[in-house]
């Protein structure tokens, strides 16, 4: 079956999921995505692209899709359980028919988040070359409830379906749709309300980056390995990366964004300073420690192995020249990133 005859079914085009879209069109795969707005649905439309009309609540509509595609990827986030089971439901359905099927399932490094605060960095580096110290981690860690029915789903399936989890680091850089990415323009739509950049805890903590172009290829990467490769691997590790080698500190964001801020005119003082506890609820609510305080280092070791390079430019950089001009443009008042940016209690 070639690619064009494969059918994918894509759950959440937006940030991440448009660009990997665009990867899997330029192979000219048969391709279906959720969608929840009739303009968004006439864009996608224009490409050549599928639409059913839903959202990650409709269940029914999920499965049935699923059990309809070869391919299912799930991008819409990482924090939400009945999407996922739906999806798992679908893969089950056609594993009775005899039919496989490959689904990457986006978590993210959250994941490894420590209690830190931001008040040192971590030498504790994971490796996706070593899954045994990912299983290891708390059952209560960030979005670890949805990768361990994935996990459990894989177990049962067996030979019968390939699922794995894409765990990005802090993903950075304007889509090619002109979408932004999460925390760090959390923390800059922070600072200009606020009229100052700031940084959550002790700001020391080093998370590991990747620009959303880099991480696109990421995830074609691993369908690309999926489908030379023989049926045992759905029984390996099922954890990859996907880091560019550089890392940053949270200090170190702050500092970037009040220094381009400052020279934008929208603020007055560019160094960066803590955030008190009380304004969390412009960032990330109780979820900001472990989504922009914590320690999360990692190497994507697999992916490298399978030929992946990353080539986009670095995240300072990219937060001038490809966020910072979309940013200017929003209008209408900021009140933290609404949606479910982390999970789980500890």
């Amino acid at each position: 079956m070639t690619e064009a005859n494969k059918k994918v079914f894509l759950i959440g085009p937006g940030y991440i999921g448009l660009e990997v879209l665009d990867r899997l069109l330029e192979k000219e795969y048969d391709v279906t995505t959720l969608v929840r707005r009739e303009e968004a649905a006439e864009e996608l439309k224009q490409e050549n692209v599928k639409v059913v009309m839903g959202t990650i609540d409709d269940s029914e509509l999920i499965t049935k899709q699923t059990a309809a595609s070869d391919i299912v990827i799930h991008t819409a986030t990482a924090d939400h359980l009945p999407s996922v089971q739906a999806v798992i439901k679908g893969i089950e359905q056609r594993a009775e028919e005899d039919k496989h099927t490959y689904y990457i399932h986006t978590s993210g490094c959250s994941f490894l988040s420590d209690d830190s605060h931001g008040e040192d960095g971590s030498d504790t580096i994971y490796k996706d070359t070593d899954p045994a110290a990912l299983d290891a981690r708390p059952e209560t860690s960030s979005h670890r409830e949805i990768d361990l029915a994935i996990l459990d789903a894989r177990n049962r399936l067996g030979l019968k379906a390939k699922l794995f989890i894409m765990l990005p680091p802090l993903i950075y850089g304007a889509s090619t749709h002109g979408k932004l990415s999460i925390q760090v323009m959390t923390m800059a739509r922070f600072a200009l309300k606020h009229k100052y950049a700031g940084y959550v805890g002790g700001g020391k903590g080093i998370w590991g980056l990747v620009h959303v172009k880099d991480l696109s290829y990421g995830y074609a990467t691993i369908l690309q390995w999926l489908e030379a490769s023989p049926d045992e691997v759905s029984l390996e590790n099922p954890y990859f990366f996907c880091e560019n080698g550089e890392e940053a500190t949270w200090a170190e964001c702050a500092a970037f964004i009040g220094k381009e801020l400052k020279a934008a005119g929208k603020i007055e003082d560019e160094a960066p300073r803590q955030i008190p506890e009380e304004q969390y609820g412009d960032l990330f609510g109780k979820y900001s420690d472990v989504v922009i305080a914590s320690n999360a280092r990692n190497r994507a070791e697999r992916l490298r192995q399978l030929g992946w390079r990353p080539e986009h430019t670095d995240i300072g950089k990219a937060f001038r020249d490809e966020e910072l001009p979309v940013l200017l443009k929003e209008t209408g008042e900021f009140s933290g990133y609404g949606k479910a940016a982390a999970s789980g209690s500890g």
